[in-house]
């Protein structure tokens, strides 16, 4: 993760190696994604974040719901109030992150699911910049159990329950569980950034953070 001695130029390697696992990714699940189918403290960066709390009782799936524009993501267990943003792809075909002088925002993926419809929305966050943490930089902290609402251009707030966190290795890179439908008829979201250590010989970081939750109820 982020460090505050880190030389300057190192945040901007978010779009290089390790957005490179996101390509992956996409090349594997790029039609499932494109045809839309059915204060700041140091963040917990290594494997044991995202542990959760073991036996805690989820609550049912909601309906999916009619597709809609996001607008805003809420992460009250973060204090996060941030814009999202439509994001497309880059040359190099990874989601394309919002621009460093948008890291409190959020990016989603508009070539895919809209959150709150049936399927996989994505949204990608930076972790850090050259000089301060960004959006996600305590994504890794969340547990299961905790609510991310996503605000919609249709008026409503569509609340999703956090089901499992990932601190992934970029050797042990999964693009199924990363990207796939976990439960097949829900609405889910996937919350990704960078994670794991800061490599200083490969200039980029070791892993990334993945969130998973999936619709559990509906604001109006």
């Amino acid at each position: 993760m982020a460090e505050s001695a880190r030389s300057s130029g190192t945040g901007r390697l978010l779009t290089g190696l390790a957005w490179a696992v996101l390509l992956l990714g996409l090349w594997l699940w790029g039609r499932e994604v494109t045809d839309v189918r059915p204060g700041t403290s140091a963040p917990v960066t290594g494997d044991v974040a995202g542990v959760g709390r073991p036996g805690l009782p989820l609550p049912p799936a909601a309906p999916p719901l009619r597709p809609a524009l996001p607008q805003r993501i809420d992460i009250p267990e973060l204090g996060v109030q941030a814009p999202v943003v439509a994001r497309g792809l880059t040359a190099a075909g990874a989601i394309d992150p919002p621009p460093f002088e948008q890291a409190a925002a959020v990016g989603w993926y508009a070539g895919g699911v809209r959150p709150g419809a049936a399927g996989t929305a994505l949204m990608v966050g930076h972790v850090d910049t050259e000089t301060r943490p960004a959006v996600f930089y305590k994504l890794s902290t969340l547990t299961p159990g905790r609510t991310v609402r996503v605000v919609r251009d249709d008026g409503k707030v569509a609340e999703f329950t956090v089901e499992d966190i990932e601190v992934v290795p970029r050797e042990r890179f999964d693009a199924d569980r990363a990207y796939g439908v976990r439960r097949p008829g829900r609405a889910e979201l996937r919350l990704i950034t960078c994670g794991g250590t800061f490599d200083r010989a490969t200039r980029s970081y070791t892993a990334n953070v993945i969130v998973s939750a999936y619709l559990t109820g509906t604001v109006a």
